[in-house]
């Protein structure tokens, strides 16, 4: 019989490569949504619509990691054999406009779960916890670990400090199989269009096609730690598979800054930029361009500017994580590099406006 997996945030970019991944693998894949009053599952359409696959691998149930009687429910009629909790309210900026929401899903959600695998007996029930990078926030060492001690400097970094302890805590107390999964931050062609490594790549090439005059952005200074969204999803049920319970960084163990995302996407179209000015006055400005492409630029136009609005109340400078235990433990290691992951992304974003318009 096939295993059974349950995930939280099956539409988001993870949640629809970790379904991908696991019915590849043969398992039956069960997917929480939240009810609206517009479908959102565009990222895991493909599958949807694949009635081999919709009527008998993949299922989707409404709920919410708010609702503890709806949680209930579905572990008794699902019994999962693993459950990966990858839904929350994952914008660090936006976690500052609605704290307690983020807190009620990105903390508390991970404790009703918890508690609702108690409640339910599913004793031998494999518990994966997304947690982020964000909880080392003011980075206390360099690289990050494992050990390194959290500082978080977000409402969203603060509310996922609390789901990594109740995971320790429960896997402690209770004997509950939980893991944390400490990824960094990982991007790919369905990463939201709000967050910034997307938000380069579309708007980028909406400037090259007439649409946009301008990309703006905040802090360009910012240093993260960026990989490929399927490869960490990869490893989030090679954590599983463990036979103890473990928390793991997932990690490329390089560091880049926000300008040099910027910098490269550009490049990758053709498009060479000169950076001039500093913090909210610095524009990144046509220095060279391949003229043959029929761009809707020409030189010292102003491609890329900064706004104050998009700086973070407490700004996160610097994240690099050391995936050495995970390589040790796991056999994990990320394959695509920084200059590869900008552009699949730029060339994806490229084709999508080319192709739709936007």
């Amino acid at each position: 019989m096939s295993k059974k997996a349950l995930i939280t945030g099956i539409t988001g970019q993870d949640g629809s490569y970790l379904t991908e991944i696991l019915l590849e693998k043969g398992y039956e894949v069960h997917g929480i949504i939240r009810r609206s009053s517009s479908f959102n599952t565009k990222r895991i359409d493909h599958l949807f619509n694949d009635n081999e696959i919709h009527d008998k691998k993949m299922f989707l149930h409404y709920g919410d990691l708010v609702d503890t009687s709806n949680l209930n429910r579905l572990l008794e009629k699902i019994e999962p054999d693993e459950i990966y909790n990858l839904a929350a309210q994952s914008h660090v900026k936006v976690s500052f406009e609605v704290p307690d929401y983020t807190a009620q899903v990105d903390a508390l959600g991970t404790l009703r779960f918890l508690d609702a695998i108690r409640e339910t007996g599913l004793n031998k029930v494999k518990f994966y916890q997304a947690s982020t990078s964000e909880l080392y926030g003011k980075v206390q060492e360099v690289p990050q670990t494992e050990s390194t001690p959290f500082y978080p400097r977000s409402p969203y970094g603060v509310a996922k400090l609390y789901g990594y302890w109740i995971i320790v805590n429960y896997r402690e107390a209770y004997d509950i199989f939980a893991s944390n999964g400490i990824l960094f931050n990982h991007e790919s062609p369905r990463r939201g269009e709000t967050f910034v490594t997307r938000k380069i790549t579309r708007t980028a090439a909406r400037i090259l096609h007439g649409i946009d005059k301008t990309l703006v952005l905040g802090n360009l200074n910012a240093k993260r730690d960026w990989g490929y969204a399927p490869e960490y999803c990869e490893a989030m049920w090679q954590i599983l598979q463990q036979d103890k319970a473990e928390d793991f960084v997932i990690a490329t163990g390089e560091t880049h800054t926000v300008r040099e995302f910027t910098d490269l996407t550009f490049k990758e179209f053709g498009v060479e930029l000169e950076w001039q000015g500093k913090n909210e006055n610095e524009k990144g400005i046509v220095k060279e361009f391949d003229d043959t492409k029929n761009y809707q630029i020409k030189k010292g136009d102003v491609l890329v500017e900064v706004s104050p609005r998009y700086y973070r109340p407490t700004e996160v400078d610097l994240l690099i994580g050391d995936p050495s235990k995970a390589e040790k433990v796991l056999g994990w290691k990320p394959k695509v590099k920084f200059s590869e992951l900008v552009k699949i992304m730029a060339k994806a974003d490229f084709e999508l406006v080319s192709k739709k318009g936007y």
